[in-house]
């Protein structure tokens, strides 16, 4: 009877048409994923890829075998989930996808509580500007803001993702602090442009009445990465727009300063996405209730919120 192991690289990689790519999403080398499908074409006696430098193609056997196998092996991991849930404590490599900045400063740190409750576990987590295909990379859960809900996958609200504008103390000392957003035109402004268009952010701001108004930002220096602008922020070149938890830690120890306290840019909520199972995996359960507890306890949702100025 063939290893789960070698059916689950046949898959991933028939869907990717890629063993690099399976490989990723299974948290293995590519070298492993083309040995078990070898040792699957050798156990069944045909060849399920034809195999060139270029790319990965089904062959007519592969076609067929794909599709007999595909859904069941759904099932058969859903099976092996479930039996895990009742021999005990949840184990196995957890893969999680969230924002450099916000990783670091706030999910980062809770790692060693989770591990001394669930030592079985094994984190695999990826550090990213980027919202990920969950289902498709392989990936137990994702922690951000601004993914699209694809079939399948749900997300649960952790805390608002509110912008703020700040400066360091040093940039500010002599200058004028503006009273509106239209404001900061006068000021050299630390501007994010997105990796994915290369179109420079433009947000609007409220204030604490509802009041909207676009923020006038000079374009002095542009950035692609939160983490940059922060840095630039806190060598004192200029005001920058952003989210509330990357900078709390600064704002606190008084290395930056907050602009504008009545005003906030509302660009969404935090949330931590996962995929719909009928059978979720125990290490995927507990890490969602483990981070959630852990926003309720410290009450990251009210810390994070630009609205309470």
């Amino acid at each position: 009877m063939e290893t789960l192991a070698n059916l689950e690289s046949f898959v991933r990689s028939a869907e990717s048409r890629s063993f690099s790519e399976a490989a990723r999403r299974l948290a293995l080398t590519p070298a492993a994923v083309s040995r078990n499908v070898a040792m699957l074409e050798r156990n069944l006696g045909v060849r399920l890829f034809q195999r060139s430098t270029r790319k990965l193609t089904l062959t007519e056997a592969g076609e067929r075998f794909l599709v007999s196998i595909a859904g069941n092996l759904d099932a058969l991991q859903s099976a092996i989930a479930a039996l895990a849930d009742d021999s005990g404590a949840p184990a196995g490599t957890l893969k999680v996808s969230m924002s450099p900045t916000f990783g670091v400063e706030h999910i980062l740190p809770l790692l060693p509580a989770f591990l001394d409750r669930y030592p079985l576990v094994r984190p695999d987590w990826y550090f990213e500007n980027r919202p990920v295909d969950l289902i498709a990379e392989g990936y137990d859960a994702a922690i951000g803001g601004g993914f699209e809900l694809a079939p399948g996958v749900v997300s649960r609200p952790l805390a608002p993702i509110h912008l703020i504008a700040v400066a360091s103390p040093a940039y500010m000392a002599g200058r004028p602090s503006p009273t509106d957003p239209a404001g900061l035109a006068g000021l050299s402004g630390i501007v994010m442009r997105s990796s994915a268009t290369g179109r420079l952010r433009q947000w609007v701001m409220r204030d604490t009445a509802g009041v909207e108004m676009p923020a006038a930002q000079a374009e002095s220096v542009l950035v692609n990465d939160p983490t940059a602008m922060r840095s630039a922020a806190l060598m004192g070149l200029g005001v920058t727009l952003l989210a509330l938890p990357d900078v709390l830690p600064q704002l606190e120890r008084g290395e930056l300063v907050r602009l504008l306290p009545r005003w906030y840019v509302d660009a969404g909520a935090i949330s931590i996405y996962y995929a719909t199972r009928s059978q979720m995996p125990a290490k995927t359960r507990v890490f969602i209730d483990f981070v959630a507890e852990a926003f309720e306890r410290e009450q990251l949702a009210r810390r994070f919120a630009g609205s309470l100025a």
